[in-house]
């Protein structure tokens, strides 16, 4: 009868392999596989840079990006920040950046509690609720999202004129040309407000991580809200006062035929949120669902066995467990949604690729401009990436 061949723990290690450039797994060897890698891509894109400068130069193109201080010569509908015609090419850009920033941030927002919702009722018991929520997810899914941006502002252009707008309550007006809304307004000073919010949120941050680790360490977790609350309201009202921040009620009236005064939400816009929002919340739908059924099932029978109702049994056991599976593919979704924003151009809004197409005809700087656009999508996603790739290994299991 053979015996197992157990090699002798003193006896000394076999002999390595010589090192050999194409077989082994050696450091160095991947080290110079990268190198070589990295070499080639800097020669191709050398290349193109520098045939596209003989280019511009054989057609008497300036290249370079003095162009940005240049006078810009026309108008955006929206501007987030102040704007006027005699700006600057950079400040356009930059009125186009923050405009779809500020679309991408809010469908980002609507797009994950619209999915959470739907992941959640698509394992609903309740037939109907499940069967609703799966149509709703093969319908968003399976037609484009340029279809959609163009149904949503089409329904959207249905609406009264400004002259017969419907008024929804009293001093909010809903029209093709927007929803009109009154408006705080102020000076320059309001912008101690912000900052003292961001303050106040970052101390929420910290109360809440300070939660955790008393939770790991005592067994309780204690309470969060209501120290944030008066964070905020101490803050808040702590720069008003200090500050001296001077607020005014201004109150959209008919003159004409449109609304002046207060706030404007443009069809433009609403149309591009609604239509981000829903078809990404699709997706995210099913990454949510697919994230709660990789919880195994004793999970949820070791819940119901120590009393927990239905939503504290999702809330409190399946969803921490289920964030570690469904937060790398939302990655994608976000990416997903912050790229989709450049589609505002078909329906006219402002956003960094509608803005840059004007900047590209007047000036002729096309691949200039082209470059800033595609570097500011290619930083803004891997700076969301990053940061959810943290949150992401914070939630992973650590070993032993």
């Amino acid at each position: 009868m053979s015996e197992l061949l157990v090699p002798d723990a003193g006896s000394p290690p076999a002999p390595r392999p010589a090192f050999s450039l194409l077989a082994g797994g050696t450091t160095l060897r991947s080290a110079l596989w990268q190198a070589l890698a990295l070499t080639v891509t800097a020669i191709i894109l050398g290349w193109f840079g520098n045939n596209a400068v003989e280019n511009l130069s054989r057609a008497n193109v300036a290249s370079g990006f003095g162009f940005l201080s240049h006078t810009a010569g026309f108008s955006i509908i929206e501007t987030p920040i102040e704007y006027a015609p005699d700006a600057s090419y950079g400040r356009a850009l930059m009125v186009g950046l923050l405009n779809g920033a500020k679309v991408a941030f809010l469908a980002i927002v609507l797009a994950t509690v619209i999915g959470t919702c739907i992941g959640v009722l698509r394992l609903s018991s309740h037939p109907v609720a499940s069967r609703l929520a799966g149509a709703y997810v093969e319908l968003l899914r399976n037609v484009p999202l340029l279809l959609q941006l163009f149904f949503w502002y089409a329904i959207l252009l249905k609406l009264p004129a400004a002259r017969t707008a419907l008024t929804p309550l009293p001093g909010m007006f809903l029209s093709n040309r927007g929803l009109f809304l009154p408006a705080l307004t102020s000076d320059g000073r309001f912008w101690w407000l912000v900052a003292a919010l961001l303050l106040a949120t970052l101390a929420t941050v910290f109360l809440s991580v300070r939660a955790t680790k008393i939770q790991g360490a005592k067994g309780h977790r204690p309470s969060v809200f209501v120290p944030s609350l008066l964070v905020f309201v101490a803050l808040s009202v702590g720069a008003v006062l200090v500050f001296d921040i001077p607020f005014g009620l201004s109150v959209p009236e008919l003159r004409g035929f449109n609304f002046s005064g207060g706030m404007v939400i443009s069809p433009e816009f609403t149309a591009l949120l609604i239509g981000l929002s829903l078809y990404s919340a699709a997706y995210i739908g099913e990454t949510v669902r697919s994230g709660i059924l990789s919880v195994g099932k004793g999970q949820w029978e070791a819940a119901s066995a120590i009393g927990l109702t239905d939503m504290q049994r999702l809330r409190l056991v399946v969803m921490p467990q289920a964030l570690r599976i469904i937060i790398p593919p939302m990655i994608s979704s976000y990416g997903g949604i912050i790229k989709g924003t450049s589609l505002g151009v078909a329906i006219g809004f402002p956003e960094l690729v509608s803005v840059s197409n004007t900047v590209m005809n007047q000036t002729g700087q096309a691949v200039e401009t082209i470059g800033l656009v595609m570097a500011a999508f290619l930083v803004i996603n891997l700076v969301i990436a990053a940061f959810l790739n943290w949150f992401n290994g914070r939630l992973a299991f650590k070993g032993r």
